[in-house]
């Protein structure tokens, strides 16, 4: 599990193809690594990864043709910015919301307007998601924990703070790329509560 609060930014140092899957390197020289083992979760740009090998300043991941196809990580290459999150631990703080790092789709950049010392950023919101989303309701954007400020039929708007666009690749994400959506885990919950019970 993680916050949805980046740690730190990152790139892709290699992208090496593998029989059936792909394994990267991520680099960072402000990830702290030194309390990552061989196996732990890091979420990568809101993906949730498994870190198979460690470096210095690097670690490597295995990615399945499933997460290529279901993530942005299928387009990424060398020097790709990544936003970085290690596992969240018992007895952290949770100051953004709970993300599991699980994808559920992707989506495009439509607009972004400046808004005072804040900008305005409008995505496409895939129409499966749709009744996921409410008005303050929180969302993770490439694993950047959002509340939503509106949303309609085709479209979401988030508010974009200045510490918010230095801190994590979304001050060099432009109008039309692609990002990783993540719902709360909250209300995927509660619509499994709303199903009717089965005899």
């Amino acid at each position: 599990m993680f916050t949805g609060l980046i740690e730190a930014t990152g790139r892709v140092r290699s992208v090496q193809q593998r029989a059936g899957d792909v394994r990267m390197w991520i680099e960072s020289d402000a990830l702290d690594l030194a309390d990552v083992r061989l196996g732990d979760s890091i979420a990568v740009s809101g993906v949730c990864l498994t870190a198979v090998e460690l470096g210095l300043s690097a670690f490597a991941v295995d990615v399945s043709n499933e997460t290529l196809a279901c993530t942005t990580l299928g387009g990424w290459a060398v020097a790709t910015p990544v936003n970085l999150e290690k596992a969240l631990r018992l007895g952290d703080r949770l100051g953004g919301h709970l993300v599991s790092g699980h994808v559920d789709a992707v989506a495009s950049v439509r607009s972004v307007a400046a808004d005072g010392r804040s900008q305005r950023w409008r995505f496409e919101l895939p129409a499966a998601l749709e009744r996921y989303l409410a008005a303050k309701g929180s969302i993770a954007i490439d694993g950047v924990s959002l509340t939503v400020n509106d949303v309609d039929a085709t479209s979401f708007g988030v508010n974009l703070i200045p510490h918010t666009l230095e801190h994590t690749v979304f001050g060099r994400t432009r109008i039309g790329d692609r990002v990783n959506l993540e719902v709360d885990l909250m209300a995927r919950y509660a619509e499994r509560l709303m199903l009717p019970q089965r005899g």
